[in-house]
C-alpha cells in the first residue's frame, strides 16, 4: 500500500517555493501538486493556479514547525 501524505499548505507558486524551501532546509523533501499544470498537459482547463504541498506523515510535525517561521 503506498504512503498516503497529508496535505500542509495551498497557496501561490511563490508562496509554495518558500514553503518549498523552507522544508528543504530541515532535510524534508515534499510533493508539490499543481492541478492547472497537469490540467494544461492533459489539454484541460483548471479554474486556477493554486498549489499544494503534502508531506509524509513522519515529517508534519517538522514540517508544522519549519511552516511557522516562513513568512508568507
Amino acid at each position: 500500500m503506498p504512503p498516503v501524505y497529508v496535505k500542509i499548505y495551498s497557496g501561490t507558486p511563490l508562496s509554495v517555493m518558500a514553503v518549498k524551501d523552507a522544508l528543504n532546509s530541515v532535510n524534508i523533501i515534499p510533493i508539490i501538486k499543481n492541478e492547472a499544470e497537469s490540467a494544461r498537459l492533459a489539454g484541460f482547463a483548471a479554474p486556477s493556479d493554486l498549489q499544494q504541498v503534502y508531506v509524509h506523515p513522519d515529517e508534519l510535525e517538522i514540517a508544522n514547525n519549519t511552516l511557522r517561521s516562513v513568512p508568507l
